[in-house]
């Protein structure tokens, strides 16, 4: 039986969905779920295994053992692995790329699903991503569709790679995101699509502080 609030978070590439939800759920006082989090998690997990990256059918199999959760602790947010806190050890590019090897698997998906909506059941959660509304959480009590013009996105990714001292080109940016957008849209699984009740928020020319305010309100 399901006693959180949920909120559920999607849209594409660079819409500021983290940032927004992080906020949102800083003011509420709900758990932000950093799915990512929870992909690197499962990547730790299967390399203390001594797993291969390229062997998906035991990746499949050994990922079933796994218990992966979020809470806060003292005002941080922690990351559980069968009940240990991994934080400190899930973002290396070891990890980064086992995670982007064991995310392809189905089972491992399926498996981190199971276990994100075991979590949204229970506690009061935000959580973002490409298809929260529409297949992780379809049952959330708020659904929003967070997105911005690929030039505003691609601006504001220029702008951070600029304040990181780097020599970023903003058209080959725009175009690194149209092409994500149309991978997303299109890919076999879970493609990225607005849910039918989820509300559009086009953040392109709004605020971090007054998308959240928008958000909240339909919270109300």
């Amino acid at each position: 039986m399901k006693t959180g609030y949920n909120i559920a978070i999607d849209g594409p590439a660079g819409a500021g969905k983290s940032t927004i939800a992080k906020k949102i759920a800083k003011k509420m006082n709900f758990i932000y779920v950093d799915t990512g989090a929870m992909y690197r998690a499962m990547a730790l997990y299967l390399l203390r295994k001594g797993i291969d990256p390229a062997d998906a059918d035991r990746i499949a199999e050994v990922c079933q053992e796994a218990d992966i959760s979020i809470e806060y602790q003292n005002g941080e947010q922690v990351v559980l692995l069968n009940g240990e806190n991994v934080n400190a050890y899930i973002r290396t590019e070891e990890i980064g790329s086992m995670a982007s090897c064991s995310s392809a698997v189905p089972a491992v998906r399926e498996k981190l699903v199971e276990l994100q909506r075991r979590l949204a059941a229970k506690a009061d959660v935000v959580m973002d991503g490409r298809d929260i509304g529409t297949v992780v959480l379809p049952d959330a009590d708020v659904k929003v569709y967070l997105t911005a013009g690929s030039a505003t996105r691609a601006k504001r990714r220029y702008l951070e790679l600029l304040e990181k001292g780097e020599k970023p080109d903003l058209a080959q940016i725009e175009q690194k995101i149209i092409d994500r957008d149309y991978q997303d849209m299109h890919r076999e699984h879970s493609p990225l699509r607005q849910a039918e009740d989820a509300v559009l928020v086009d953040s392109s020319d709004m605020t971090i502080d007054e998308v959240v305010e928008r958000i909240s309100s339909l919270c109300r």
